[in-house]
């Protein structure tokens, strides 16, 4: 944007404190970045360190080893810090002087040892955080009692599917505020100089001791590297760790007062894992010994090694607090602590100013925390995710190209891969790997903070080291070949609109973008519509359990299955590409016949939903006016899976609105559009009303859509019915409907079935840790929100559907979007009892005053009461809370109504400016 266009603009245009950083690092190429929230939660029991024969990755490598074993690919600790190649790491270690384990890291339950799925059992919370990450901070709760550890396994091993989980709360060992609440926050004074601040408060009624350890450490890079020099820590004067790397360089970790400082190095106990001699005598649990069992001679009196803390031991008076003060940096030694308190004050008035900056003026003082916990939560959920595919599987005798590769590995085709970035995590602790879907949504979210950041996360899965040569995306580690629903083009264009809006057309992302996604839109045709009928399938597609079948495995009936999501996706995804294509043919006319060949892709794929004719061999069901999966038998024979689920839901987001004479300005598209409607008007005419192909919409406005307005009533009749879809929290991923009418199918004696759960799920498909059966996920929830923005503006002000069904109140499909919306932001506000859905039945996260404000974004929720459930912090996609909240802030239907994609760039043009120094 112009000076000029800059002072004539309504918006403020004075850059903030920390959006000059973002544009530093952007421009300038300062570090800002450099350094952040870039360990893991568990590095433990995942695919990259199984170098088992078996596959199990859980067993192979257990929390009960991870104190004692070396890690092969990444690092893990509480409130971790590291720089971007996750070579030097940072991390607090604590001990209540009960506990029989130091905890360095945190604990949870393996897939088998809970009775649903893998789940962290400790109470920790991303409060704060700015996109440069110059000011974090993180809070932990610690039992002062000794760590359940064998209650917690042997309750939940004990119980059924159809049980509660047991939870670290349920155990009564934060009764009586026997607790200590573990601050951490990070301060940068400069990008290479960073301020750690430790404060301990004591909630329990009585003085409690605590151990604190600040741990610094290198990554084990020399045992697994040939030629790889071994970097050093060692005691300096004044209370100091110096750290050498012949990569990094120079760092001294500075710790003030008089703590005992402690060495070891970063490698295995071998004697306690394997029986066998240890090539030192200071492995990397040496700390664990020293403080638990008094073995001093565990620790270096050298005072050199790999891994070094500062010991201290703080007596916490009842109510009070201690606090322990660091400083990270790549100066040479001076006295950190001099300004460290103004350094701290600083930075946290530049988030305060950041988020005032970017948040709208009329959200509630309660929507304003949870929008920014959301986005802290987005920002500390970054990653270091090293994994070279080609060693691995060499390493695994496993490589199909490279040795005898007699071997039997997981992931053997993705030998091309080698992904050593920064990325975007679901959940650190229980996914603490990327996923290709996932990520798309992360960026919806992230680029309300860092623009620059959600840019590239979209490119990284399309580039060489990531995508397969033969186009698919990455899904993630524990079966890269897995397909997820194929969503990078909707956020490539959501964020490119919003970009330009800003004054800064992207081409070059926009077209580096467009030729990956080319290759898997390539994939996607070639390999899940093999009878080239276009109807596709694609196996779970992120959607779990949500069939009566395991879809990604094959059918016990045998034969293959139509999916109506699979469909709707591919769709949605040539609507996509088309306005990509439309874009492009601005700067290259080349791109003119590819748009053209997405309009009939997208033309063909709403056909085949419901073709000419009375059919039984379709997705579309007349009768019932709902989408449905469809199975074809062995003999010939098909049928309907009639279950109403997200999956005839999704069609809706399979929407996007065309201005008027988008088409018109490139003559050779409507050509062949022309002709396309001449060779087969039938088709058009089954796919789209005739009142809609003769006037078209509100304003001209043409829609591209699987719905047509006699479909969209039918599936908004269900969708709107709170004894079917619609529940106070938003849309359910499967009809109440089925709570008393489950899906029955019979095979050979064997009983399938699918009923309304609202809560877990009471099967062990796909792991048993999440649940497509009645719960609402905010993924879907927002392509839903999505769907209804595009089609407002075709339809127009006069269009209205009851909402909730049956209640004689109706409503636009704007006020229709904004209500589900509304519904999704209410499980996290606290509601006219003071009460969050989000907490269920949980009295402590309700009504005490050291929890109730501090939030977590579950995986997904309660179908009926809105309690959070499955992986605890996947602010991943669940962070999309923040851009919900911005969406229906900011958006009118007036501005709607005159420029779809206008509006909803215009409602964000506030909160990125600053971000382009523009």
């Amino acid at each position: 944007m112009s000076p000029e266009e800059k002072q004539n603009s309504p918006f403020s245009y004075v850059e903030v404190t920390e959006q000059k950083r973002l544009n530093e690092a952007r421009e300038k190429a300062i570090p800002w970045k450099k350094w952040g929230p870039y360990l893991s939660e568990r590095q433990w029991g995942t695919v990259r360190e199984d170098y088992s024969a078996d596959g199990n990755a859980w067993d192979y490598f257990t929390h009960d080893q991870s104190r004692s074993r070396a890690y092969r690919w990444g690092e893990d600790g509480l409130a971790g810090f590291s720089d971007d190649k996750q070579l030097l790491c940072f991390a607090v270690a604590l001990w209540n002087g009960r506990d029989p384990i130091l905890k360095e890291r945190m604990f949870g339950l393996t897939n088998s040892e809970s009775n649903h799925g893998e789940d962290v059992k400790e109470y920790y919370f991303y409060i704060d955080s700015t996109p440069t990450h110059s000011y974090m901070k993180y809070l932990y709760k610690y039992p002062q009692a000794e760590y359940p550890y064998r209650d917690l396994v042997e309750t939940n091993r004990g119980r059924s599917r159809e049980e509660f989980e047991y939870e670290l709360l349920d155990t009564g060992i934060f009764d009586e505020d026997r607790y200590f609440d573990v601050f951490v926050e990070y301060a940068k004074a400069d990008p290479e100089d960073t301020l750690v601040r430790i404060s301990v408060h004591n909630r329990g009624p009585e003085t409690a001791t605590i151990h604190v350890l600040p741990t610094l450490w290198f990554r084990n890079t020399w045992t697994w590297e040939e030629d790889e020099p071994k970097p050093a820590l060692g005691q300096a004067d004044g209370g100091t760790i110096h750290a050498s790397h012949a990569k990094l360089g120079d760092y001294s970790l500075q710790c003030e007062g008089a703590a005992e400082l402690l060495f070891t190095e970063n490698e295995s106990n071998a004697s306690r894992l394997w029986g066998q001699p240890n090539p030192s005598p200071y492995v990397k649990d040496a700390f664990h010994q020293y403080v638990i069992s008094g073995a001093h001679d565990a620790v270096n009196p050298a005072k050199t090694g790999t891994k070094a803390a500062a010991h201290y031991v703080l007596e916490v008076p009842a109510g009070g607090s201690k606090v322990v003060r660091l400083q990270l940096s790549a100066k040479p030694a001076s006295d950190a602590f001099a300004t460290f308190d103004q350094v701290f004050d600083s930075r946290l008035a530049d988030a305060n100013e950041f988020y005032e900056r970017i948040t709208p003026n009329n959200l509630s003082e309660d929507e304003r925390r949870v929008h920014r916990q959301a986005l802290a939560g987005m920002l500390w959920s970054k990653q270091y995710y090293y994994f070279d595919l080609d060693r691995w599987l060499t390493e695994h005798n496993a490589h199909p190209l490279v040795g005898s590769g007699t071997g039997v590995s997981r992931n053997a085709d993705w030998f091309h891969m080698l992904n050593s970035d920064i990325i975007s995590m679901p959940d650190k602790w229980e996914y603490p790997w990327y996923a290709a879907w996932d990520l798309a949504f992360h960026t919806i979210s992230l680029s309300l903070v860092d623009f620059d950041f959600a840019k590239d996360q979209l490119l990284l899965m399309l580039r060489n080291l990531y995508a397969h040569p033969n186009g698919q995306i990455p899904a993630y580690e524990w079966n890269f070949g897995d397909v997820n629903p194929p969503v990078h083009a909707w956020a490539t264009l959501f964020l490119y609109r919003i970009e330009l809006e800003l004054g800064r057309a992207d081409v070059r992302f926009l077209e580096r973008s467009f030729q990956g996604l080319m290759l898997n839109f390539n994939w996607w045709v070639n390999r899940k519509d093999p009878q080239g009928r276009n109807v596709f399938a694609g196996g779970f597609l992120g959607l779990d359990n949500i069939g009566v079948f395991d879809r990604s495995a094959p059918l016990p009936t045998g034969g293959h299955m139509d999916q109506a999501d699979g469909t709707a996706w591919m769709a949605f995804y040539c609507q996509c590409m088309l306005q990509i294509a439309l874009i492009l043919t601005d700067y290259d006319s080349m791109y003119e016949e590819i748009a053209y060949r997405f309009i009939e892709h997208f033309v063909w794929i709403a056909y085949a939903m419901d073709r000419i004719g009375t059919n039984h061999d379709e997705m579309w069901d007349s009768v019932d006016g709902f989408y449905y999966d469809l199975l074809h038998l062995p003999n010939g024979d098909s049928m309907r899976l009639k279950i109403r689920s997200m999956v005839g839901l999704l069609p809706l987001c399979a929407t996007t609105m065309l201005e008027p004479g988008t088409l018109d300005k490139h003559p050779r598209i409507y050509e062949l559009v022309q002709l396309f409607r001449k060779r087969h008007p039938e088709v058009i005419k089954k796919i789209a009303s005739a009142e809609d192909l003769e006037k078209g919409g509100y304003m001209g406005r043409r829609l591209l859509t699987t719905c047509n307005r006699s479909k969209l009533k039918s599936v908004l009749g269900y969708m709107l019915d709170e004894n079917e879809f619609l529940s106070p929290y938003g849309i359910r991923s499967l009809s109440k409907y089925h709570k008393d009418h489950p899906f029955v199918f019979y095979l050979q004696g064997q009983e399938y079935k699918v009923e309304y759960l609202p809560a877990e799920s009471n099967t062990g498909m796909f792991g048993g840790n999440s649940n497509w059966r009645g719960p609402i996920w905010m993924p879907v929830n927002a392509l839903i929100v999505r769907g209804l923005i595009q089609m407002f503006p075709f339809y127009g002000p006069d269009f209205k559907v009851e909402c909730p069904t049956g209640s004689g109140n109706y409503m636009t499909l704007f006020e229709v979007a904004k209500e589900i919306a509304r519904r999704n932001a209410s499980i996290f506000l606290r509601d006219a009892n003071g009460q969050r859905p989000v907490y269920g039945g949980s009295r402590k996260f309700q009504d005490d005053p050291h929890w109730k404000d501090y939030i977590l974004f579950y995986e997904y929720f309660h179908g009926d009461n809105g309690a959070g459930l499955g992986a605890s912090h996947q602010t991943g996609w669940t962070g999309l809370a923040a851009r919900s909240l911005d969406l229906f802030a900011r958006l009118t239907p007036e501005a709607t109504l005159a420029s779809a994609s206008k509006a909803l760039a215009d409602m964000t043009r506030e909160q990125v400016e600053g971000q382009r120094g523009q």
